[in-house]
């Protein structure tokens, strides 16, 4: 996030001084991490959480829609990078990855026939495949299907367009430009306080963590974008808009897949719905990883528990956040969230067999000895309150601003790291106002469809996904099953529906 904010600001106000300040020895090693996450280049296209069945029996595609048109400005904002060579090779951080939704079940099956029913009819989900054919999804997911059931209702929807996304190379990669643009990049160095001074200029108080000398920073505007540390630092600030906020760490694990036959038969990213009761964020997950040239597979995520708000932090970090003024937070929510307490306990009393046999709900041809146990990025479950209650559970990603716009901070998870550069923009119109106006030209090389929804102009839509997919080497094509060759004509099998898609 702070690596996507300073490319942008350099690019607006290229005379503008900036430093950036990272507790480790290497910036991206935390949530950005590629084995602290799961890579999927959040689009809309397979993650059911995000499109849940409403009380009427209608589908909500807000979140989708709302995602997918975040993830477009990032892809055009990947493509700008690789134009003006500030990555030498788009490979170095994505790669093109089916996307696919799975059902099992009648009820599942019913629930995903119903959305691709609904999402197909929007321009931006056209080419959203859906087939309940076993062999079908055996010839897009073979792995998931070998020795399944063949009694078990099943479903699947594959988007071909999907991508794994590796954040912590794009971080270096951004941050890499930065230094070159005269960006003073200080790793190693923690920072200790902030601090509003005259002006509202702020004193920001950093430690370097080799030597333990101190100095202060002084500065205009301040962003935190410190993953789970960014409650307790905005908290220093003591801005206005931070108070009654609180965070309860939840770490992840994955089981990670290192026998090559298994990871090199799945080709895909693969969601599912989260158990029935489960908040969103335990959706469970089969990810193909593509990270410094080698394919990885990964199965998750399954909860743990730390007091650390970062995977390298303190275990005092919980204790250190507790304010008078956001503890009424934390007791609503403990109150309010029991079904979360309930299943953050059960996961944290499974055994590896037992999520083992989690993942054989995917894979149900699954050999112990393949998989180990990976501890992932450490997360922070925002806590907020609102009028007419205490608290409530935040999910998703927030922006906190004070009224003035002189610091921000970002709080939360998924999609995060996917719609960087959207939620970036929030930053910059918030925080900047009056220049955000003039900035929009120059913003608007870097994402050409900034301020112009797809679903606005559909054809422009269309050619710009082309051209970021073209500069970025990713391929839409689809799986070589939907056409048959006749002769000079081609047939489209009926166990594959997409009524949009045609075949020349």
């Amino acid at each position: 996030m702070s690596a996507t904010l300073g490319m942008l600001l350099k690019h607006v106000r290229p005379d503008a001084t900036m430093t950036l300040i990272e507790r480790l020895d290497r910036v991206g090693l935390e949530s950005s991490d590629p084995w602290n996450n799961a890579g999927t280049g959040h689009a809309g296209f397979c993650e059911l959480h995000y499109t849940p069945r409403l009380t009427d029996g209608t589908i909500d595609l807000t979140k989708a829609l709302a995602i997918y048109e975040q993830f477009q400005l990032s892809l055009q904002f990947y493509s700008w990078l690789v134009d003006r060579g500030t990555s030498p090779s788009p490979s170095t951080f994505i790669e093109s990855v089916p996307h696919l939704g799975f059902a099992r079940g009648v009820d599942d099956v019913k629930f995903l026939r119903h959305r691709f029913e609904t999402m197909i009819g929007k321009s931006q989900f056209e080419a959203i495949e859906y087939t309940e054919d076993s062999a079908t999804i055996g010839s897009w997911i073979p792995s998931m299907m070998l020795g399944r059931n063949a009694a078990e209702p099943v479903a699947a929807t594959r988007h071909s367009g999907g991508t794994d996304v590796n954040f912590g190379s794009l971080t270096r990669i951004l941050v890499n430009e930065l230094r070159r643009a005269g960006a003073d990049i200080l790793t190693g160095h923690e920072v200790t306080n902030l601090e509003r001074g005259q002006r509202n200029q702020w004193t920001i108080s950093i430690k370097c963590l080799a030597t333990n000398e101190v100095r202060d920073i002084v500065s205009r505007f301040v962003f935190v974008g410190a993953g789970g540390a960014a409650i307790p630092l905005l908290q220093k600030s003591g801005i206005a808009e931070i108070k009654g906020y609180a965070g309860f760490p939840i770490g992840g694990q994955f089981l990670r897949c290192h026998n090559h036959e298994t990871i090199a038969r799945h080709n895909a990213k693969v969601y599912a719905k989260p158990a029935r009761g489960a908040p969103p964020m335990t959706a469970p997950h089969l990810d193909t990883r593509a990270i410094d040239g080698q394919r990885g597979l990964m199965f998750g995520p399954f909860a743990s528990f730390s007091p650390k708000f970062l995977k390298q932090g303190s275990i005092t970090d919980l204790a250190r956040s507790i304010r008078r003024n956001n503890i009424g937070t934390m007791l609503a929510v403990a109150a309010s969230e029991t079904p979360l307490t309930v299943h953050l306990i059960r996961e944290l009393l499974k055994s590896k067999a037992e999520k083992i046999k989690q993942l054989r709900q995917f894979v149900p041809l699954v050999e112990e000895g393949d998989w180990e146990l990976i501890q992932s990025g450490q997360r922070v479950q925002v806590m907020r309150p609102i009028p007419g209650k205490r608290g409530i559970l935040q999910y998703g990603t927030e922006v906190i601003a004070s009224s003035d716009g002189s610091i921000a901070g970002l709080l939360g998870a998924s999609p995060g790291a996917s719609v960087a550069p959207s939620i970036m923009l929030d930053v910059m119109e918030r925080c900047f106002p009056n220049e955000s106006r003039h900035w929009q030209s120059r913003l608007r090389e870097a994402m050409p469809s900034l301020g112009n929804a797809t679903a606005n102009d559909p054809m422009l839509a269309r050619e710009l996904t082309s051209h970021a997919h073209r500069i970025l080497h990713l391929e839409a094509r689809g799986p070589e099953f939907v056409a048959q060759s006749t002769g000079t004509n081609f047939v489209i099998p009926t166990n594959v529906v997409n009524p949009t898609k045609e075949v020349s």
